[in-house]
């Protein structure tokens, strides 16, 4: 009890000093080093009443309100019954009414572009648009990625507009003092503040980019889209996404880094509608302690090679299965999510050096970040007739066409695209990303093959799909 009440004393001094050297206007270091010139602590009582305002009044006006509206057919519960469509067909289907949905949106130019999140603005019809001054524009959807729930739109005001600019990313440390404005609830814009939780966090489930700027700034339903700015006015993300069990904030919220946000505004702006990662031609799957053991790495990280393309720019620089990637451009890589942005943000078409573990020896490589191919009309193919796969739409697959249904990009084969609703392919359970393997005996590989196969009329139908790396065998009558 005497060495506990001794160590709380020493404690009470310590803490005593430090306060007394904040009001004396001394810096305080931080334990076991000196704080940088850059970010100090508050050191008199006037800086410990300084606001926010200031920065608020630069970047709020830049913070938009986005409305999302889309006409939705109310459906009867006897809708696809047969016999009540054989008397009535769908007149007793209701009028159609409409759905909409409140988000934030961030102005990134002063000629109207403005960025938000692709789940606000899913599948809308109208979009609309309203600034903090209190007018409303109609906008134009110039471009949408699911992989990175990243949309731009585009408005019309006539003048040009207050903008936030975009920051570094990569910039951003943990423990930075963040603001998010963003109109949740549909209350108005509203502003929050907080520090930076989190840095590269992953696993997050969000997009197919798992790497987001966590913080604990409260985010709630309807700041999706909004700003997330730093102590200098700029973005430095997105705000997405939040993680709560009751659907208010809980103080851990998650954000696109303007990084990220800067490669997809430069494709809006340069014309195209869609967006784009780079390929390399190559596989890679996490280093785990047990894998980091058996190549001697001190520690488990970097993103190892389980497959390269023939011919593809990885093959091409030397990039190896087996090897581990540690590195790319100098910049660790912790796993293949990690190697993933950084060669996003990069860009296609850009150069980028990778420092890797190869045969217990380290080496550099150039590497070159391709455009994917683009899918072929002639890869594709509408499966109808009566047949169990009627009504899938089934591709060839491809780099590009992978990454559309979450595959490897190395991934060979035909896989299921589409599947219309009531058709006989969706009644058996198909689901797009499936592979079709093999149809009454006949290996798949090609569209030549699958639609050679399905023109018989067997009695029996034997299937066989992969999924998820795991085969699935049906036999339907």
């Amino acid at each position: 009890m005497r060495l506990m009440m001794a160590a709380s004393a020493r404690a009470l001094l310590v803490c005593t000093s430090i306060l007394a050297g904040v009001l004396a206007g001394a810096a305080v270091p931080a334990f076991g080093q000196t704080a940088p010139a850059e970010k100090e602590l508050p050191q008199t009582r006037t800086e410990l009443q300084l606001s926010f305002a200031p920065l608020v009044k630069q970047t709020a006006g830049a913070v938009v309100n986005v409305y999302a509206a889309q006409a939705v057919q109310s459906t009867s519960p006897f809708a696809g019954d047969p016999f009540f469509e054989q008397f009535f067909g769908r007149r007793f289907n209701g009028p159609p009414r409409v759905q909409s949905s409140l988000g934030s949106g961030v102005i990134a130019d002063s000629s109207g572009i403005i960025v938000t999140n692709n789940h606000v603005i899913r599948d809308a019809d109208t979009v609309k648009v309203a600034l903090s001054d209190g007018r409303e524009f109609e906008s134009k959807v110039v471009l949408k990625d699911e992989s990175t729930d990243l949309a731009i739109l585009k408005i019309e005001a006539g003048e040009p507009l207050p903008f936030v600019k975009l920051a570094d990313s990569d910039k951003v440390e943990v423990g930075d003092l963040v603001l998010a404005i963003g109109n949740p609830f549909g209350v108005g814009q509203t502003v929050t503040s907080g520090i930076v939780s989190a840095q590269a966090r992953t696993r997050v489930g969000v997009s197919d980019f798992d790497f987001f700027i966590q913080t604990d700034a409260a985010i709630n339903p309807g700041n999706s889209g909004g700003a997330l700015v730093d102590m200098n006015g700029e973005l430095i993300g997105i705000n997405t996404a939040i993680y709560s069990r009751s659907g208010g904030s809980i103080g851990i919220g998650f954000a696109i880094p303007a990084n990220m946000v800067r490669a997809v505004v430069e494709t809006a702006k340069g014309g195209a509608d869609t967006f784009q990662r780079p390929y390399i031609g190559a596989s890679f799957q996490s280093v785990t302690p047990d894998v980091a053991e058996s190549l001697g790495m001190k520690q488990p990280y970097g993103a190892l090679v389980t497959s390269v393309t023939k011919d593809g720019p990885a093959a091409k620089s030397g990039l190896q299965v087996g090897d581990v990637v540690l590195n790319i451009d100098g910049v660790r890589v912790d796993n293949p999510d990690t190697l993933g942005y950084r060669m996003t943000t990069a860009g296609i078409g850009k150069t980028v050096t990778f420092d890797v573990l190869s045969r217990s020896k380290q080496k550099s490589l150039p590497v070159t970040l391709q455009k994917p191919d683009p899918d072929s009309p002639d890869n594709q193919l509408m499966i109808q007739g009566k047949n169990p796969l009627s009504g899938a739409l089934v591709v060839k697959l491809s780099a590009a066409s992978a990454r559309r249904l979450g595959l490897p990009d190395d991934t060979e084969g035909v896989a299921v695209e589409k599947i219309y609703p009531e058709s006989p392919a969706a009644r058996i359970g198909l689901r797009p990303g499936d592979i079709v393997r093999g149809v009454n005996g006949a290996k798949i590989a090609s569209i030549s093959d699958l639609s050679t196969a399905m023109s018989d009329s067997p009695i029996l139908w034997r299937f066989e799909f992969e999924r998820g790396g795991t085969v699935i065998r049906q036999i339907i009558r």
